[in-house]
This record gives C-alpha cells, structure tokens and sequence, in this order.
C-alpha cells in the first residue's frame, strides 16, 4: 500500500497520483541518471519525526547539485496530504481485513489492529525533471515500515567494515562527488548491503582509505564507553566527525542533543576501526530504522551482551523523546 502525493503548483496541497499506474516518464533524469536528492523520515501516530532537519538536509542536498527544488511550505502541505491518505487507506484496509477475518463487530477489529503500530515511512523525492525540461520532479510518498528495521532495532545486528575508497579528506578536495548530499545514486550503497548478506552479514560501516570510520551504507554510526557506577558514571558518546565526507545525520544530532540534556559527555570523532573494538556499545542509527545495536563487526563481539542492552535502552529511551 503506497501513497504518491506530488508537488504541482495547480494543486497547493498536492495531487495525489495512482501509485499502481505509471507516473514518472522514462527520460526523467532521476530514472536515468540518478540525479536528484531525497529524504526518508519515520512518521508515529500522524506525526513526522524531525520534519524541519530533514527538510532542510534537502535544501542543503540540493543547494550541492544546484538544484532547485520546491519550498519547505510546499513540502510541508504535501507531507500532510499523503499521511491522512495514507492512514485512511490503511484504516480502511484493516477494518476489511478484521471483518474478512470472520469479525463483524467492533472486537474483531480491535483485535486485528490493535498490536499493529501506528508508524509510516515519508520519502521526499526531488529530480532534475525530463531531459531537456527545466521543471523538477518532485513527489512525497507514504508506505509501511520495513519489517526488517524493528527486528534489527530489537535483536541487533552484524556488520562487516568495507573500504569506501576515498582518504577522509576527499570531501573537501571533491566537492563534485557530493559525499555530504543525501542524493538518488544509491547503488554503491546497495551494492555494499548486498555484499555483506552474502558473507553472512546485515548491515556494513563504511572506512576511508586512510583507515577512519565514517558511515553506514544509510545510518550514521554511534559508539559508546561506559565507566563506572552509580551517580559517578561517566558515558560518552561518540560519532565520527562530520569533516570526513559522511552525511550529517538528523537522527544522530536529535539523539546528542537528547544524551547532552541527560548528562552523557559527547565526541566527534576521528574514528579508527580499532575505537569500534574497543567500545562498550556500537550502533548504526538512522531515521526509519532508529537505533540498531552492533551485535559483531566483522565476526568479533562489541563490548558485553548486558552492558550493551543496558546502553541500547537508555539510548532509545532518549530517542523516544528526542524530537
């Protein structure tokens, strides 16, 4: 079940389009060359999380390619526009379903509904528009949740460390490259993903050449010490430093906010894979998912099972009221 709402000046709030014909021309430059920029944020009970970081992560994506895209406001109005069509599809779909179940009555529809969460995931997606057009195409789409995303939030998960293939100064010797920008030409990423499910992995952290931590192929990447107890505990959060050609992370940065009001001291990198080792707690973090705990990075176990559970919880506590 998807919701495609797109962003035309004759329509303010949006015009919702049938996702199950086709929408987009073939010679749209984000089909054929992967040129534009998107967003995907969690929204929970009707409410997007962090709507205002990732709408301007966008502005700032965009401003690297020198695309012009639409405004926040024009954003915003199709963003409700596809959760209340979203959510009234869905309501509607599980209400049939309650009563093609064998339910009539009000039970039956409680029951069929009432261990299902009320969460969604927006995707904001802007091209350059037709070849030789010099209109974007830009469109907001609503769906379910990955499945897999909570089971990894609630088991964990093991990763391998691949080599992305740049130094860590890149970024600022190659702007061209857009290693900051949130951009459509993710099929490195995906390549990556692949890769680790193939030699028993679920998820990878990307290195540099010159050996520094920097990313996972779509969150950022957490750890954390923990030393010692009662009110005298001290614990630090770290993320590799922004510098380093990674994307800023909106979940990363609600969540340091949220650890820095609660009393944890915080670092910006740089990251070596050998910090990651070291560490009570590893984690990838990012908008859909939220936070993943490293179980094992390239076979070999983060910190203990019961520091890191006791880690994870406190963190996704702070996530919970992190906005």
């Amino acid at each position: 079940m998807t919701v495609l709402v797109f962003l035309d000046p004759s329509a303010p709030d949006g015009r919702i389009a049938d996702a199950s014909k086709p929408t987009l021309m073939a010679t749209d430059q984000g089909a054929t060359r992967g040129d534009g920029v998107f967003e995907s944020l969690l929204v929970v009970g009707g409410t997007p999380r962090k709507p205002q970081a990732h709408l301007d992560r966008l502005d700032s994506s965009a401003r690297a390619m020198d695309l012009q895209i639409p405004s926040q406001d024009a954003w915003r109005r199709a963003m409700t526009t596809a959760v209340t069509e979203f959510r009234r599809n869905r309501a509607s779909a599980r209400a049939g379903g309650a009563v093609g179940a064998g339910g009539t009555g009000e039970d039956s529809r409680m029951s069929a509904t009432e261990n299902i969460p009320d969460e969604m995931v927006l995707k904001l997606i802007v091209t350059r528009g037709v070849e030789g057009s010099t209109i974007p195409t830009a469109w907001v789409q609503a769906s379910e949740p990955p499945a897999t995303g909570r089971a990894q939030r609630e088991s964990g998960i093991d990763v391998l460390l691949l080599e992305r293939g740049y130094d860590s100064s890149i970024a600022e010797r190659a702007p061209w490259l857009l290693l900051g920008a949130k951009t459509l030409s993710y099929a490195v990423n995906m390549a990556a993903l692949r890769y680790a499910r193939v030699h028993g992995a679920d998820d990878v952290i990307f290195t540099s050449g010159d050996g520094r931590v920097l990313e996972g192929p779509t969150s950022s990447v957490l750890l954390a010490h923990a030393e010692g107890g009662g009110p005298d505990r001290v614990k630090r959060l770290i993320t590799p430093q922004l510098d380093s050609g990674i994307l800023p992370g909106t979940s990363q940065g609600a969540l340091f906010t949220a650890a820095k009001a609660a009393g944890w001291e915080l670092g910006y990198g740089p990251v070596e894979p050998g910090d990651l080792f070291d560490a009570d707690g590893v984690w990838l973090i990012s908008s859909i998912r939220l936070l993943a705990p490293v179980n094992h990075i390239d076979g070999r176990e983060i910190g203990s099972p019961g520091v890191r559970a006791g880690l994870t919880a406190e963190l996704n506590q702070l996530i919970h009221d992190a906005e």
